[in-house]
């Protein structure tokens, strides 16, 4: 399966989409993360919960988005933070990231999160748009590997 972002219908990120052998494996590596009992089998140490946006008048899959359950470790409490997103790159400037990060803040708040740390390439001008839009204020920008991250937190 492949999440190369240079096609017009395949994603970037893909929370490990590329690695999987077929959907079923993907979906059920997503199952194993939701729980802190089971996360470790796929290679992840904190559990999460992954989200798929889908178009209503077309049943099209536009975006995906993960929630980190916490961010109690090095690299997610620093730069990774608690959700990552991606949206099909023919259905970018539609504003389907500002509405999955809208309705993963009430996911957050279903688990008990009250601030949640999302980050950004500081390159990315749409991904900032739709954090700002969603309240997200502005912490600090770090370099993690050359590359200028900036961190936003947003309350809940």
């Amino acid at each position: 399966m492949d999440c190369d972002s240079d096609s017009e219908s395949q994603f970037a990120g893909c929370l490990s989409l590329d690695e999987a052998t077929s959907v079923d494996e993907w979906i059920h590596w997503c199952k194993l993360r939701t729980s802190e009992e089971t996360c470790g089998q796929t290679g992840v140490d904190v559990p999460s919960t992954t989200y798929f946006a889908i178009r209503k008048s077309d049943d099209r899959l536009v975006g995906i988005i993960d929630l980190r359950h916490h961010i109690n470790h090095p690299i997610l409490g620093t730069w990774g933070g608690h959700c990552g997103y991606t949206v099909r790159p023919s259905e970018r400037g539609n504003g389907y990231a500002k509405e999955m990060l809208r309705q993963n803040l009430g996911n957050a708040k279903v688990l008990g999160i009250e601030k949640l740390l999302i980050t950004c390439h500081s390159d990315n001008a749409a991904s900032e748009k739709a954090i700002i839009a969603n309240g997200g204020v502005f912490d600090k920008t770090i370099v993690v590997d050359g590359t200028e991250i900036k961190r936003y937190w947003i309350e809940i």
